[in-house]
């Protein structure tokens, strides 16, 4: 009974590593859209300030913060320095 037990969870460890893959390879095609939407929100905060006295605009920097916050959650998960999924499997903090 013991054996039976031992193989279904090395299968199913089998099973959730993969499934991990999966998500790995996910996150990654959404980091590299996150990472040039963040280039181009620089781009626009950049000439906002030019023309706004140097004064940025407040929802492009809560964009970027959010934005920053979320790329650390997927980098942390992508090294498996943690098992939380970032958004959209959990909530964006």
């Amino acid at each position: 009974m013991a054996k039976d037990h031992e193989a279904a969870e090395a299968e199913s460890d089998f099973e959730s590593i993969w499934l991990r893959l999966v998500h790995m390879i996910i996150i990654a095609v959404l980091m590299g859209i996150a990472s040039n939407l963040l280039a181009l929100l620089t781009i626009a905060q950049f000439v906002i300030m030019v023309f706004n006295k140097r004064e940025p605009n407040e929802p492009l920097a809560e964009i970027g913060t959010t934005m920053g916050v979320w790329m650390a959650k997927a980098a942390r998960y992508q090294t498996a320095a943690s098992e939380v999924k970032p958004w959209p499997w959990t909530e964006l903090d």
